[in-house]
């Protein structure tokens, strides 16, 4: 039997948890140890990277990755939700603005940004999440937070009728809320937003064209050929520089011990974590030097 170790991008459906998701992929290819790199909400579609079996333990390194979107913002009303799933809270008509000043605006948030958490969100507040919140009718105060916009592209612009809207593509880091996005940019048009509608076009390095749907996923699993379908676990984790240990220091890296930066090739000489291979091209896993270290010491080893 093959083993499945890798990553699975699944293109999530809409109405769907990313916890639904999972669970039914489990039930797909009878495998438990599954893991996601990061959850959409329910009307939320696009990329969803699965981590199965031993690739369970890169998680925490594909949810730091920039994460795309392309996004719908919708001027003219608001919502309880900060999406079209809530209760309208603030309408506007007409709505008038120009296009430069849509551009303007919407360039004015690249770079780290303070965002406040919606409260519709799982972000928890003395232990409880705040959606929970929400829906016994509570608003409480959230801290807000830094997050950084590396870019957003202006897809297409709709400035007539009575709810304009904006297509946007932005790529973002981990914890950003495109809902407040799209509302917080509204509130520096002058007027209420919301965000009509939101695809997850990438996700640790995977985009839609890597992604599988549920229904191409049982058919490979049916067809024994699923594992021709995952990304490496290396290849998961290409973000970080590739090293080969050299032939006599192979066995300390599979038994997880530290090496000396200059037992590899290229010489690790700055801090950080690396890729570690054998001289025949095998993924050990990965390593890390540490500031003020010449070595460099085991994080996530796999063995052969």
């Amino acid at each position: 039997m093959i083993d499945l170790d890798g990553i699975l991008p699944v293109l999530k459906p809409a109405g769907w948890t990313s916890h639904d998701v999972v669970a039914k992929v489990r039930g797909l290819i009878r495998m438990k140890r599954i893991g996601h790199t990061g959850t959409l909400d329910p009307a939320v579609t696009g990329v969803l990277p699965l981590c199965l079996g031993r690739a369970t333990r890169l998680v925490e390194y594909l949810q730091e990755l920039p994460k795309e979107y392309e996004a719908v913002l919708r001027l003219g009303i608001a919502t309880d939700t900060e999406d079209l799933t809530g209760e309208v809270i603030e309408r506007l008509d007409p709505v008038e603005v120009t296009e430069e000043q849509v551009q303007e605006v919407i360039q004015s948030f690249v770079g780290t940004i303070e965002q406040v958490p919606p409260m519709y969100s799982a972000v928890k507040v003395d232990g409880k999440r705040l959606y929970e919140l929400a829906r016994e009718g509570k608003v409480v105060e959230r801290k807000s937070r830094e997050v950084t916009i590396y870019k957003i592209e202006v897809l297409q612009i709709q400035l007539q009728g009575p709810e304009p809207e904006v297509h946007l593509r932005v790529l973002c880091s981990k914890g950003t809320y495109i809902r407040t996005l799209c509302v917080d940019i509204g509130k520096a048009l002058g007027v209420p937003a919301t965000m009509a509608s939101l695809v997850r076009t990438m996700s640790a390095n995977m985009t839609r064209e890597h992604g599988l749907t549920l229904e191409q996923i049982a058919e490979y699993k049916q067809q024994g050929s699923l594992h021709e379908h995952l990304i490496p676990m290396d290849v998961s984790v290409s973000h970080l520089p590739a090293h080969t240990i050299a032939a006599d220091k192979a066995y300390q890296a599979v038994q997880g011990q530290k090496i000396s930066g200059i037992a590899v090739s290229p010489v690790v000489d700055v801090p950080g974590c690396i890729r570690l291979y054998s001289p025949e091209g095998q993924f050990y896993g990965i390593f890390e030097r540490k500031p003020d270290e010449t070595f460099i010491r085991p994080v996530k080893v796999f063995l052969p």
